[in-house]
C-alpha cells in the first residue's frame, strides 16, 4: 500500500502515531483502546483492498474518517459550564446543529456504504467505476446502505465494550447511541442514493 499510495499511507501513519501518543500522555484509557481497534480496522481494510481493489475515493474517504475519529477523541474543544475540558467529539458549534460526533458518524458510514458497494460489485468482477455503475441497482445500493448500518452496529459494540471495561468513558447514554445510529443511516442512505443517481446519469450520458 505504501508503494501504491505513499501520501495516503503517510497521512494515516502520522495521525495514528500523533493522536495515540496524545492519548497515552494524557492517560486516556478509552482512546488508547480505540487506537488499538483502529489498528485492527486498518488491517481489515488492507485485506478488503487486496481482494476488492478499492477506489481512490473510498481509500481517501476511509483515511479522512480515521483522521476525524482520532482528532475527535483527543483534541480539546472547550470547557463546559463546570469548567471541565471536553474534546472535539462533544463540540457543537451552534446549539441546534449536530455535534461533531454525529457529523463524523454520517460521513464515516457514508464512506462505509461506498466501500460496501465496491465490495458487492466486485462479486460481479467489476473493478472500475465504469464496470461498477452497471450494478448500481436499487437492490445493490440498498444492500450497501444496510451493510454500512450493520458496520455501525459493530462500532456501537466496541463502544459498549469500552463502557463495560473502563470506569469512565465519554460514550454517552441511550440518546447518544440512538443519534449515532440515525447519523449512520443518514450518511449511508445519502451515499447509496448518490451512487445510484451518479450511475444512472453516467449511463444516460453514454447512450
Amino acid at each position: 500500500m505504501f508503494r501504491e499510495r505513499p501520501a495516503l499511507t503517510g497521512l494515516v501513519a502520522l495521525y495514528m502515531v500523533v493522536f495515540s501518543a496524545m492519548a497515552v500522555t494524557r492517560g486516556n484509557a478509552e482512546f488508547i483502546m480505540y487506537s488499538g481497534a483502529m489498528v485492527v480496522f486498518i488491517g481489515v481494510i488492507l485485506l478488503v483492498h487486496r481482494r476488492v481493489t478499492l477506489s481512490g475515493v473510498a481509500l481517501w474517504g476511509l483515511a479522512l474518517w480515521g483522521l476525524m475519529h482520532m482528532a475527535g477523541g483527543t483534541v480539546p474543544a472547550g470547557t463546559d459550564a463546570d469548567g471541565a475540558t471536553f474534546v472535539l467529539y462533544a463540540w457543537r458549534p451552534i446549539e441546534w446543529l449536530p455535534k461533531y460526533d454525529q457529523v463524523v458518524h454520517a460521513f464515516g458510514f457514508g464512506v462505509a456504504a461506498l466501500v460496501s458497494f465496491e465490495a458487492i460489485s466486485s462479486g460481479f468482477d467489476a473493478r472500475t467505476w465504469d464496470e461498477r455503475r452497471a450494478h448500481a441497482t436499487v437492490g445493490v445500493c440498498a444492500a450497501s446502505a444496510l451493510c454500512a448500518m450493520g458496520l455501525g452496529t459493530v462500532n456501537e459494540i466496541v463502544e459498549f465494550i469500552a463502557v463495560l471495561s473502563l470506569p469512565e468513558t465519554g460514550v454517552g447514554g441511550y440518546m447518544n447511541t440512538a443519534w449515532d445510529m440515525v447519523s449512520n443511516a443518514v450518511g449511508a442512505t445519502t451515499v447509496a442514493l448518490g451512487i445510484m443517481i451518479a450511475a444512472r446519469n453516467a449511463r444516460d450520458a453514454a447512450t
